[in-house]
């Protein structure tokens, strides 16, 4: 789970890990933003900080790694 990150120039692989169901709407818009339309999906985003900000909203809702 992405917790606390960091602005920086890396790479991340963001992958939404649970559903939004009974989510809040705030939560579910953060996903559709980052671009994530399904549990399982995966997209590739920097690391700037106005995606480090929703991915610190949104924790418990996707993984996070770097990209290699």
């Amino acid at each position: 789970m992405a917790k606390n990150l960091t602005p920086s120039d890396a790479k991340l692989e963001i992958t939404q890990i649970k559903g939004v169901i009974g989510a809040k709407q705030n939560h579910r818009e953060t996903l559709r933003s980052l671009g994530l339309k399904r549990i399982g999906h995966t997209v590739v985003r920097t690391a700037d900080a106005v995606t480090v900000g929703m991915l610190n909203t949104v924790p418990h809702l996707v993984k996070v790694e770097e990209a290699k």
